[in-house]
């Protein structure tokens, strides 16, 4: 797509000639979406405008009245969102823009489907003869984002002309708060891969609540076409159904697990008998016990499903990270179905950091690898496991960052005082040497995360082999003028004495800051005196706890942080506890709360159009104006 001030234009490129051809007549709505389905090479499926902008209601110079919400008695927790609607005008407005027709484009030749709507999704059957079609309906909610709006889904077919409605859906203003419960209605609606137009969804069998005492908590449907009979179940499961990967009439895969356990597990589903047998579960935090995904192909609807090999008995697995006591070392495995054993066919050479970008033939594993090193600029190669012949190189980048030549990184281990192992990878100027140059200013950048266990939580992550690359908001940068850096700074906050890992956080932050100033330090390569420490988003609110609660560092910087939980009362991160329950928590983890102690410069950067739920940008303005207040030094530089 292209946009202008007039509108948005979809254009169709032909690599052969390398020209790019508008094809829409009237402009594409992508208010909620781009929604572009192909139906076929020559036919795309996508919403237009009903009318143009300038025909947008006027904003009155009085409003007609006063804006009213109530609540008659039902319990509406909400994540906290940014940018909702707030009054009748806004309700008129988002109506007005959302509004789109559904057509059908042939060979530029535009065809309306249906009537306009506020559509949500719309999912093509694989057999292409039907349509699954979300649309958004009154009243609008003030609480929750479009996509938790009322809403219909129904079935249509090409011309738009209803086939069956399957769900009328309320506001997910409903939702029971807790990170595993949802809302007693039908969820996750989808076409069933393998089959010409079957849809599947879940409902819960807990009423919603995931602490109820059930065998099963979610059971999961289908119908197929021509949709005139009942609903069929296909199974159930033991936590909360995540999604299914099918691969065809005797094989299919169910995800289930539990956030607030972090937890995980897949089973093998058996479509034409219904069995259902689980094949492995693990932490989510586990990395070094993470299988891979299975390989997917094509199948006869053009949809991606599991592909199955050495005669159907075995998994292809495909783990672009690997994790492992060696640092991040990609693999391809065979996972069998009958031992549930994964055995590693491939896997990157220690020294370099390559994984599967794509599996060419699985049959006879030849692969597409994307390939780097420190000193190895990344480029792509095809590989051939079974004739072993030497990798073909497909792309011949250069390096991007000729600057950044000859800087030195390495993947460094050491200990909190409680025994929890970390790591981080650290960054050297280059021509630096510590015996001549001595300690130098360091920026720890990091990036605070919960595990149930400590074992998970001593994992090493990341590859010191990997080629050193400046992202947008990355602080490699600053290793070019002179500054050590430790960035992925593994910043655990760990489950302890049958506790919940907030309940000891900002010991725990100390803790693992401590660490690694002394590790920095005890290397020679960081000067205690001129440490500074920085974090995006939960990092940032690590960085402004870290400079309320201790001395350790002589700068701080904070970028779209939140740092009053009072204002995610229904639950931040993983802590799924909500303020009434843990008021003192709350209290405790926001920085907001001790802004009176900040007394460390501290830099915080906000976005002014930052509608990511819980870091709005009046978190850094408060914080500013409450370290301003107390006499603290600071900057904010809104964006």
């Amino acid at each position: 797509t292209n946009t202008t001030q007039k509108g948005v234009d979809l254009y169709i490129i032909d690599l052969a000639t390398k020209k790019a051809t508008k094809t829409n007549k009237a402009f594409l709505n992508v208010v909620l979406g781009s929604g572009l389905t192909w139906l076929n090479d020559n036919t795309i499926i996508y919403r237009t405008v009903t009318k143009p902008a300038s025909a947008a209601p006027a904003k009155p110079l009085m409003p007609k009245g006063p804006t009213i919400q109530q609540n008659l008695g039902k319990a509406a927790p909400s994540a906290t969102y940014q940018d909702l609607i707030k009054s009748p005008f806004d309700e008129q407005l988002f109506e007005f823009f959302a509004t789109s027709q559904l057509v059908k484009n042939t060979a530029g030749v535009e065809t309306p489907i249906g009537k306009p709507a506020i559509y949500q999704r719309v999912n093509l059957s694989p057999d292409k003869n039907f349509m699954m079609i979300e649309t958004i309906r009154k009243p609008f909610s003030y609480l929750v984002s479009a996509f938790g709006f009322p809403s219909t889904v129904a079935i249509t077919d090409l011309t738009g002309k209803p086939v069956k409605v399957i769900a009328e859906l309320p506001s997910s203003e409903g939702t029971p708060s807790g990170y595993d419960n949802t809302q007693n209605v039908p969820r996750g609606f989808d076409w069933r891969d393998d089959e010409p137009a079957t849809i599947v969804w879940a409902k819960p069998l807990d009423s919603g609540l995931i602490k109820k005492n059930v065998p099963f908590h979610d059971a999961v449907y289908a119908l197929s076409a021509p949709f005139t009979g009942a609903e069929k179940e296909l199974f159930k499961t033991q936590t909360r159904y995540r999604g299914v990967q099918w691969g065809d009439a005797n094989l299919a895969l169910i995800m289930e697990g539990l956030r607030s356990k972090q937890t995980s597990k897949v089973s093998r589903y058996n479509p034409a008998t219904g069995a259902v047998e689980e094949l492995y579960s693990r932490n989510q935090t586990d990395a070094y016990g993470n299988p891979g995904s299975p390989v997917t192909v094509k199948n006869k609807y053009g949809r991606q499903v599991i592909k199955t090999v050495d005669n159907g008995t075995k998994l292809l697995m495909n783990n672009p990270v690997g994790s492992s006591e060696k640092g991040d070392l990609p693999f391809l495995a065979k996972f069998d179905l009958a031992s549930k054993k994964n055995e590693i066919v491939w896997r990157s050479a220690e020294g370099t950091f390559e994984y599967v970008s794509d599996v060419i033939n699985p049959d006879n594993l030849v692969l597409l690898t994307r390939k780097e090193s420190q000193k190895l600029v990344p480029n792509y190669y095809i590989k051939n496991l079974v004739l072993r012949v030497a990798d073909q190189p497909i792309t011949n980048f250069a390096n991007p960052y000729p600057s950044l030549d000859g800087i030195t990184k390495e993947k460094i281990s050491y200990k909190r005082a409680d025994g929890v192992d970390l790591t981080g990878d650290l960054y050297l100027p280059k021509g630096y040497n510590k015996d001549k140059d001595g300690p130098l200013p360091t920026l720890i950048w990091a990036y605070p995360r919960e595990f149930n266990s400590a074992a998970d939580a001593a994992q090493i992550r990341g590859s010191k082999d990997k080629f050193t690359a400046i992202s947008w908001g990355s602080p490699i940068y600053w290793v070019s003028r002179g500054y050590a850096i430790l960035d992925n700074a593994e910043m655990p906050i760990v489950a302890k004495d049958g506790k919940k890992p907030n309940d000891t956080f900002i010991e725990q932050l100390k803790l693992n800051a401590e660490a690694a100033i002394n590790k920095l330090s005890d290397l020679g390569v960081g000067d205690k005196k001129r440490m500074a420490v920085g974090g995006h988003s939960y990092g940032a609110f690590m960085t402004a706890n870290l400079l309320a609660h201790t001395n350790l560092f002589a700068a701080g910087i904070a970028r779209s942080g939140a740092y009053n939980r009072t204002l995610t009362p229904f639950g931040f991160q993983n802590e799924e506890r909500t303020y009434w329950q843990v008021p003192q928590l709350y209290y405790e983890m926001s920085p907001f709360s001790y802004a009176d102690k900040i007394k460390t410069p501290i830099l915080l950067i906000h976005g002014d159009s930052d509608d990511n739920p819980g870091t709005f940008p009046i978190n850094s303005e408060r914080l500013f104006n409450a370290i301003k207040g107390a006499g603290g030094t600071t900057r904010f530089v809104f964006l």
